[in-house]
């Protein structure tokens, strides 16, 4: 099996290193020290396995394998943690493949044999049992094969359109296919529904002003796209506003 370790303490990938290569038959094809590493070095080397630990900084393991499950062909995914045994209840309930750390080498072995590959629903059932699970860092969207990983905060707004949504940042706009719905259960905070079809990050709000038929509108900074505001939230956004001044 072509694997890829991911844990940001380097003794720790080390170790994991040496106990692969002690049991044979397996290649370390390279390693990463967080999600956002994890991410890209699977989208380019295309491994059948990912080691994975589950608490780093920034892109956590588990939000890496969730955006990992979009490739074409998602690795399997074996996730090394040092959680305790309640925190890992979990993972057994949803046949989550881990392995307690400090690993030994007769676990790992007999992890690789029985490893598997993870689905959306098992990742998202045991980040929904997390005390407070956390909003992803990152939306990944798909571009000929490869994941792209686009920085929440550099998201000026998201956009329905027909079955997709327009993630815009201030240099680019791309495609991902999700809800609104969804996406404002989980970053509304940061986010102000301004349409049915609109939510923007209040940060990159410039001002709200009258359009020349009489609706609201929304200026962003650094965007030349204005966006609309319905009569339903005219209201929200203005009091919103308001405040914010």
């Amino acid at each position: 099996m072509r694997i890829l370790i991911v844990d940001d303490e380097k003794l720790a990938r080390d170790r994991l290193r040496e106990l692969v290569n002690d049991i044979g038959n397996h290649t370390v094809l390279g390693e990463a020290q967080n999600g956002n590493e994890a991410v890209e070095k699977a989208s380019e080397l295309n491994p059948d396995l990912l080691l994975m630990d589950i608490r780093m900084p920034g892109m956590d393991g588990l939000e890496a394998a969730m955006h990992l499950m979009g490739m074409e062909n998602p690795p399997s995914v074996i996730f090394t943690t040092a959680y305790d045994q309640h925190a890992l209840d979990a993972f057994e309930v949803n046949a989550v493949d881990y392995l307690l750390k400090p690993i030994r080498k007769d676990r790992l072995a007999n992890a690789l044999v029985k490893a598997h590959k993870l689905t959306q629903k098992q990742l998202q059932e045991v980040h929904r049992s997390r005390d407070e699970p956390p909003a992803r860092t990152h939306i990944s969207v798909h571009m000929r094969g490869n994941i792209r990983l686009v920085p929440v905060k550099d998201i000026c707004y998201f956009l329905a359109d027909s079955k997709y949504v327009v993630v815009r940042t201030q240099p680019d706009e791309h495609l991902i296919e999700d809800s609104l719905v969804n996406l404002e259960k989980e970053f509304g905070d940061n986010f102000l529904r301004v349409h049915r079809n609109a939510l923007i990050a209040k940060k990159y709000i410039k001002g709200i002003e009258k359009s020349p038929s009489g609706t609201w509108q929304v200026s962003i900074h650094d965007v030349d796209k204005k966006l609309d505001v319905s009569r339903r939230h005219a209201a929200s956004v203005r009091r919103w506003a308001r405040n914010k001044a």
